[in-house]
């Protein structure tokens, strides 16, 4: 296995999680640095978990992201079909050849007589392993099997001994057959389970490494002696560390936690997502935090990978994500920013382009905008108790006084620009013996009936125009009176 072939290999059963597409990443990175293949894989054995849209769904996310494949079933390649469903025929003859080599059996247990012996196992506190049809001779199994009586595949593990092997990550790892069980490699349906198909794939496939989460560490065994069996080339293998949105819990596709689509859909940018889990559970060995991808490629490496979980901290990534919008040019952005603007926003007739200046360095996350703009269409009636600011020292009295000479300084302002209308605010403070926030807090308020907002009093006033702006101070001013 000279060439570098590595495989990504989802399951189209929903959403994908970000755990899966880091799996994704990585084997991506592999492939790349040493100018080998990714090849994409669709494991859909489990056909009751099978969702409808999931698979245009990982089609859609690599594309989005830039993780291109060389090989998968929508640009096909010479090891195909690349979606395990269609790809029984081959499991089937493999599950024969195993079961021929004495890797496997075919077990005919009724799902009673399963259950009966997994409780006994229990009981004497050890690892199911068939009693009654592991000893079948492969011929009369053939025979049953040929007559039409219904079965499974199962693995036949070794009863003693140790089975080991290397991982990048984790080191030597060995399991005492005995704690192995019987694991179903082919379904009474004929569809084979992730512990064969994936060791029959890889092997046909070429596949130089495997990298799949660290939860696998200890079925891993399992599959290392189906290679054996077959007398096939081991892969290397790397185990990545798990993700955890706590110190002791899980993040986890199942419990809903979120996955690329949902913060895609939030206003995550795509480059931005896969930058921060890059480094959950990698480190490039320097300080820099922000990657193009063939940056990615360039640094990663093993060595980096770590044995510890990784934390999922989301604030991190809106951070991240604030700095990745920052960085485009306010073109790129606004062209991001628009479909985020309440249609009656876009009808108010304020320059949008200025407004997306305004958004540019204080978004986090592009859903924000429509909560962070909506005063703009329609000033909210809020609580005068907003103007009440112990850090800016304001209360209704001075707040009232500000608007009443904010509006008389800015009603015959000429021209009526942002700076002219901050100069003449900090004019009015100096006047009136105030601090600047003084008056421009007041103002800000009267201007979008919030205390926070993505711009400030000067801004604004230009952003609304001459009279929008005065119209809004007079509503400040009543409320105050009232």
């Amino acid at each position: 296995m000279a060439a570098v072939r590595t495989r990504y290999a989802p399951s189209p059963t929903g959403k994908m999680h970000l755990g899966n597409l880091r799996t994704g990443l990585y084997a991506y990175l592999t492939a790349r640095k040493a100018h080998g293949q990714f090849i994409l894989r669709i494991e859909d054995t489990d056909q009751d978990r099978r969702s409808e849209g999931a698979l245009q769904a990982i089609y859609d996310t690599l594309s989005r992201v830039g993780l291109q494949h060389d090989e998968g079933p929508d640009v096909g390649g010479p090891y195909g079909p690349y979606v395990q469903s269609e790809r029984l025929e081959i499991y089937r003859r493999y599950a024969d050849e195993l079961i021929a080599l004495g890797g496997a059996y075919r077990c005919f247990c009724t799902p009673e007589a399963v259950e009966e012996q997994r409780a006994r196992a229990r009981r004497e506190h050890r690892p199911f392993k068939d009693e009654r049809c592991r000893e079948l001779a492969p011929e009369e199994g053939a025979r049953r099997a040929a007559a039409g009586e219904g079965f499974v595949v199962r693995q036949a593990t070794p009863r003693t001994g140790t089975t080991s092997y290397d991982d990048v990550v984790f080191g030597r790892i060995a399991i005492d057959n005995a704690e192995l069980d019987d694991s179903v490699l082919v379904k009474s349906d004929g569809f084979p389970t992730y512990n064969f198909a994936n060791v029959v794939d890889d092997h046909l496939m070429e596949i130089s490494h495997v990298m799949r989460g660290a939860e696998y560490l200890s079925s891993t065994p399992k599959y290392i002696l189906i290679y054996q069996a077959f007398g096939w080339d081991i892969p290397v293998h790397v185990h990545l560390p798990v993700i955890n949105k706590t110190a002791t819990e899980k993040l986890s596709k199942r419990h809903g936690d979120a996955s690329f689509e949902d913060y895609d859909a939030k206003g995550y940018l795509p480059h931005a997502i896969l930058n921060y889990i890059a480094l959950l559970g990698w480190s490039p060995g320097t300080d820099q935090e922000f990657f193009t991808l063939p940056e990615l490629v360039e640094s990663f490496s093993f060595e980096g990978l770590s044995k510890s979980p990784a934390i999922f901290d989301l604030q991190k990534m809106r951070w991240m994500n604030g700095e990745y919008l920052r960085r485009l040019p306010l073109e790129e952005f606004h062209a991001l920013a628009l479909p985020w603007y309440p249609e009656e926003v876009r009808r108010a007739g304020v320059d949008l382009l200025a407004l997306s200046r305004l958004l540019h360095s204080r978004t986090e996350v592009l859903s924000e905008i429509p909560s962070a703009i909506d005063f703009v269409a329609d000033l909210p009636d809020y609580d005068p108790a907003l103007y009440e600011h112990k850090k800016m020292k304001t209360d209704a009295a001075v707040a009232s006084e500000s608007l009443r000479g904010a509006r008389r300084a800015l009603q015959a302002l000429e021209p009526f620009t942002q700076d002219g209308v901050h100069g003449a605010l900090e004019a009015l403070a100096q006047e009136t013996g105030r601090k600047n926030g003084q008056v421009m807090y007041p103002v800000r308020v009267a201007l979008s009936g919030k205390e926070f907002t993505p711009g400030g009093a000067s801004e604004l006033s230009e952003l609304l125009g001459r009279e929008e702006a005065l119209r809004r101070i007079d509503v400040g001013i009543e409320k105050l009176a009232r």
